[in-house]
């Protein structure tokens, strides 16, 4: 369920004990059989080398390309290529790339040539996926015997292209971060003949502000798709005329009502239209005061948010605007350092931190990052956060600790996603596709 993730460090140590050569001779033949398997057509193969043994996996790769017959130079003159491959920088780079260096990055990105990128794309920092400058922007990447950081994090994500793992006889090693995969939904429980509603998982989402009510509702039928038994929604006063007409499996109960809720509930998911009002900061500072429910804490909730005791049950899924706040930062800044970003704000409020993303990184204090690969342009619309936020709490109701319970809703919510037409789609189309992926 979990693939590994390398940083530089921890493939240079894979590599220890091992011939370099022969694992040059090993990637330059990967690279030159993607080449000539992707492109059988192309004529001229610029090869971009750098110095160090990046740039010898180029070269090998060129070399072999000419065995085969091709045109392929070992060049930094791109323009007119039918395919270029970036042997520029590979594991070892970090920073910015010196200015004949960024000069050819920007050659290469304006060439207009596919790219095959050799580990890594030059200018990627392979432990992070940050770039602090000039980056070459690959069609593919052939990184070698496991997927690196940089490949998986944005913005580094974006650079990659499609990724393509090639094995060069080295043995795995264990990580600190690692790749979700679809295998993680095993670990949801399914329901038992046995069971009641209650004990196949009791949610409450608290929220749905007048103007809002929406967001509670998307999060509520959510979390009944992603199989809850029971799930009540509490919202004010003014709102449940709307939200009775709007759902029909879930109980209604308004903020005044919410302690006898919470008391039947496993699991609180707060902040979907919350608003930000006197009420609604009191509720929540109450709904945190109280019990010892596991809980998801998004959107409004997260306004000005300080920690508590109740980190270490709590899973908080803020996007990279909502982190920023919390942090002190800008969103920039968190939208060019998102590992670090999500390991910080675990590490503030002691809790699970769900960054969302195309690259949603689920980090918990202490412990390595995990990463979701959506795959899903189309959640980029309202409403998926709040799906997402249901989806959350129906897993931490049926019993999964917050790491994984974080981990395998975004998983849920991608797949779930995915397997939609992205154009136009809405985020209820999320929810209604969940049953087929948990399936």
């Amino acid at each position: 369920m979990l693939e590994p993730l390398y940083t530089a460090e921890e493939a240079r140590r894979a590599e220890e004990g091992h011939d370099v050569g022969e694992l040059m001779e090993r990637a330059g033949l990967a690279v030159a059989r993607e080449v000539a398997h992707r492109f059988p057509q192309a004529r001229r193969i610029a090869v971009v080398c750098g110095g160090g043994s990046n740039g010898g996996d180029g070269r090998i790769a060129a070399r072999i390309l000419r065995e085969q017959g091709r045109d392929a130079a070992e060049t930094t003159d791109v323009e007119g290529a039918d395919v270029i491959v970036d042997a520029l920088f590979g594991t070892g780079f970090r920073g910015e790339p010196r200015p004949d260096a960024a000069a050819v990055i920007e050659r290469i990105n304006a060439a207009g040539a596919p790219v095959v990128a050799v580990d890594v794309p030059s200018g990627v920092d392979a432990s992070s996926g940050e770039i602090a400058r000039e980056a070459v922007r690959a069609t593919v990447t052939v990184t070698f015997h496991g997927r690196k950081v940089g490949l998986a994090v944005a913005p580094g994500l974006f650079y990659a292209g499609e990724v393509v793992v090639a094995d060069i006889g080295l043995s795995r090693l264990e990580t600190e971060h690692a790749l979700v995969t679809r295998d993680i939904l095993k670990l949801v429980p399914r329901k038992r003949p046995e069971e009641s509603k209650y004990s196949a998982g009791a949610v409450l989402v608290a929220g749905g502000a007048p103007g809002m009510t929406g967001a509670v509702c998307l999060a509520a039928m959510a979390a009944f798709r992603a199989d809850a038994g029971y799930v009540a929604v509490a919202v004010p006063e003014a709102s449940l005329p709307v939200v009775e007409a709007k759902l029909l499996e879930p109980v209604k109960v308004t903020w005044a009502d919410i302690a006898r809720a919470a008391d039947k509930a496993d699991a609180l998911a707060i902040g979907p239209g919350l608003g930000r009002d006197a009420a609604a900061q009191e509720l929540r500072a109450n709904l945190l005061a109280a019990g010892d429910h596991r809980l998801v804490l998004d959107a409004d909730a997260l306004h000005g948010l300080e920690p508590g005791d109740w980190g270490e049950r709590a899973v908080l899924t803020p996007h990279a605007g909502e982190l920023g706040r919390l942090l002190g930062e800008e969103s920039a800044w968190v939208t060019a350092h998102r590992l670090e970003a999500a390991r910080r704000g675990a590490e503030r409020f002691g809790c699970v931190c769900l960054l969302k993303g195309a690259d949603t990184i689920v980090a918990a204090p202490g412990q390595g990052a995990l990463v979701v690969l959506a795959d899903a342009p189309g959640l980029a619309t309202a409403g998926t956060g709040d799906v997402l936020t249901g989806v959350v709490a129906a897993f931490l109701a049926k019993g999964l600790e917050p790491r994984r319970a974080a981990a395998a809703g975004a998983a849920a919510h991608a797949l779930a996603a995915h397997a939609l037409p992205q154009r136009g789609l809405v985020a209820g189309d999320v929810v209604d596709s969940l049953p087929r992926v948990l399936a």
